[in-house]
C-alpha cells in the first residue's frame, strides 16, 4: 500500500522560508508525478508544483520564483522549498502521488505565515 507522509509546517514570518517534505512508502516517488496542493480557508485546494517521472515540473503563477520542488529518489522523498513567503500562502499543505488506479494523499501540514 502507498503510504504519503508530509511535514515540515509551521509558523513563519513574511519574507521567510520554509521547506516541506513528503516521505513515500510502498512506491517510488521516482515511479510517479508528485505535487504539491494547498488549500486556504474559504478556498478551493490548488495546485502549488508538481514533478512528472519524467522531471517536468509545473509551478502554480501565484509561487513562481518563490518556491520550488524537488526530488530525492535515494531517500523516496519529495520536497517543497519555500521562499519569500506571503500571508497569502498560509494553508494546509498536501503531497500527493499520481497512478493509475488512483491517485494518494497525504495527511495535511499546516503553513501559517504572520507578522
Amino acid at each position: 500500500q502507498v503510504q504519503l507522509v508530509a511535514s515540515g509546517g509551521g509558523l513563519v514570518q513574511p519574507g521567510g522560508s520554509l521547506r516541506l517534505s513528503c516521505a513515500a512508502s510502498g512506491s517510488s516517488v521516482s515511479s510517479y508525478a508528485m505535487g504539491w496542493y494547498r488549500q486556504a480557508p474559504g478556498k478551493q485546494r490548488e495546485l502549488v508544483a508538481r514533478i512528472s517521472a519524467r522531471d517536468i515540473i509545473t509551478y502554480a503563477d501565484s509561487v513562481k520564483g518563490r518556491f520550488s520542488i524537488s526530488r530525492d529518489n535515494a531517500k523516496n522523498m519529495v520536497w517543497l522549498q519555500m521562499n519569500s513567503l506571503k500571508p497569502d500562502d498560509t494553508a494546509v499543505y498536501y503531497c500527493n502521488q499520481e497512478r493509475r488506479a488512483a491517485t494518494y494523499w497525504a495527511q495535511g501540514t499546516q503553513v501559517t505565515v504572520s507578522s
